[in-house]
């Protein structure tokens, strides 16, 4: 029964191999060293001063542990701006004009409180992730340390409003100023940001204009799921490459390039900055001593003559990483979405489900309904799996008596076995075929599952409110668990009675451990095991009754 020996080892090895990826990303990857170095990149003349997190000025911070179960805006002030559009809500800082606040409208934090929701940007002591931006030159100019007069504190998208312009005003006495300004579309999360440079002196200014995301460093982990948090760079050699705290800490990140684009990272979102695809930007990292972090560029030199204005464009994308939206606006940003080395056969997986969608309303029936079309797809090498099967059932009696007949000669056994199967035409690995094409679907639908914000909060059916996470009664693993149960009475009984009781824990190991899947994996594990029970049952009973006419 050497197929058998080759199933088991094929999903203990699944096992291990997620086991082991769960165990390197927990104490490999996220440990934050005890001191970590700053260093500045130079911009123009001057380098950027060391970056720090400062309260604001108000004193008011956002603190995560302890914010209000309703999302509200603190309302403007002194030292800050508040901006809503339909899509975002944000509070902008007039020191240095630094997003501070994020928050994503149409996207709840959970399932339990859709009233607030996920604040992609916040400052906070224990977490924070904000924009900021300035200008540096061979002349005083304003980085994100200096105030900015605005001649607003609130400024919202009416409902007769495409576009939103918020303007933070900064001058100096000799004659140099600066319009910051962020510009606001209907249904965008891409902020445009401009810098309107005019010089009064009598001598050309030359200045550089940069912007960054500062983060702290946090793990990505949940449980037993793991998913990238950290930052990533893509420029036209090298599309999207993701670097965690520690790779930014063992080497910083030193890229001049054009058509790029830097951002930062988590489980569903994204913050990125794009500047002009024709401008070539230094992109830069920055370790902080504090467990923070910043990714940024800074521009090439732009000389603002005596009496003459500049302006300087970028955009910044503080969002979801939706397919739809992120793929249009600069090359690379759609790989956000990462689904891993078996991208191939994810995304035609999404696509297919996404069309599934629309047709039902409900993903988890688009489930239902894939399994079953990948059943059919994979019908004819699943058959053929299920023959060889039946087939060594039908000779099993003879498999036991040559295993009592060659007791204690396994070489001369083996022999024997080899002359039944060839004599009867059976493929003892034939058997493995169905779970050999069912691993890397399932690998893949896991990261559709895991990565797809179209997916997140999905609910299905009863108590199934969210496809994305476990199974809050456990229902859908005990079925599965049951169902590989019940496939394993159709399959043979291996011969070693220790490979035979293994076996048979099999289906409960897979149950406790799938309890931590998401439902919508074990939603699709479920329904093929039910299909693979019918199908199987179906050709065992048409080769008894070959054997038996």
């Amino acid at each position: 029964m050497e197929h058998v020996r080759l199933l088991l080892v094929v999903a203990l090895a699944f096992i291990s191999l997620l086991l082991w990826d769960a165990w390197q990303e927990h104490v490999g990857q996220h440990q934050v060293p005890e001191k970590a170095k700053a260093t500045n990149p130079p911009i123009a003349e001057a380098p950027i001063p060391k970056i720090v997190t400062s309260p604001p000025a108000n004193g008011t911070g956002s603190d995560v542990t302890s914010e209000p179960e309703v999302f509200s805006l603190r309302g403007g002030g002194a030292d800050t701006v508040v901006v809503e559009t339909d899509v975002l809500a944000l509070e902008i800082s007039t020191l240095g004009g630094t997003v501070h606040r994020a928050a994503l409208l149409k996207y709840p934090m959970d399932t339990k409180n859709r009233e607030r929701p996920v604040e992609l940007l916040h400052e906070a002591v224990e977490h924070t992730f904000i924009y900021q931006g300035g200008i540096k030159g061979n002349a005083e100019a304003p980085t994100h340390y200096d105030r900015y007069l605005t001649a607003r504190e609130h400024y919202q998208l009416r409902p007769d409003e495409n576009d939103l312009v918020v303007t933070l005003h900064w001058r100096n006495e000799a004659g140099h100023e600066v319009d910051k300004r962020y510009k606001f579309t209907r249904g965008s999360y891409i902020v445009d940001v401009e810098y309107e440079l005019r010089n009064h002196q009598e001598e050309t200014w030359r200045i550089r204009y940069y912007e960054q995301l500062q983060r702290s460093a946090e793990s990505g982990r949940k449980g037993m799921v793991y998913t990238f948090t950290g930052a990533a760079l893509s420029t036209p050699e090298k599309r999207f490459e993701k670097y965690d705290y520690d790779d930014l800490e063992d080497a910083p990140l030193e890229e001049t390039a054009s058509e790029a684009w830097i951002g930062v990272m988590q489980h569903y979102f994204i913050a990125a900055l794009i500047p002009p695809s024709d401008q070539v930007n230094h992109y830069y990292s920055i370790i902080l001593d504090d467990n923070k972090y910043a990714v940024g560029f800074y521009s090439p030199a732009f000389d603002v003559n005596p009496g003459g204005t500049v302006t300087v464009k970028s955009r910044t994308y503080i969002g979801p990483k939706r397919h739809d939206l992120i793929a249009p606006i600069t090359p690379g940003l759609e790989l956000a979405v990462d689904y891993g080395v078996l991208w191939f056969i994810a995304k035609p997986l999404f696509i297919t489900l996404e069309y599934l969608y629309r047709a039902t309303g409900n993903w988890g029936w688009a489930i239902v309904i894939l399994t079953f079309l990948l059943k059919v797809l994979f019908y004819p090498l699943s058959a053929a799996g299920y023959r060889s099967m039946a087939n060594m059932r039908k000779v099993q009696p003879r498999l036991l008596a040559l295993r009592d007949r060659f007791k204690g000669d396994k070489a001369q056994l083996n022999q024997a076995m080899m002359k039944l199967y060839k004599e009867e035409k059976i493929n003892p690995l034939g058997g493995c075929f169905p779970i050999l094409i069912q691993i890397p679907v399932f690998i893949a639908l896991y990261w559709v599952l895991l990565e797809s914000v179209e997916i997140r909060q999905a609910p299905f059916v009863l108590w199934i409110n969210n496809l994305t996470d476990k199974d809050p009664f456990f229902v859908l693993p005990v079925l599965m668990g049951l169902s590989m149960w019940g496939q394993q009475r159709l399959n043979p009984a291996p011969l070693d009675p220790v490979q035979a009781k293994v076996m048979q824990l099999l289906p409960w190991v897979f149950t406790i451990f799938f309890a931590f899947f998401p439902s919508g994996l074990v939603l699709y594990w479920l329904v093929n095991n039910v299909l693979s029970i019918a199908q199987q049952w179906r050709i065992t009973r048409i080769i008894d009754k070959e054997a038996s006419g």
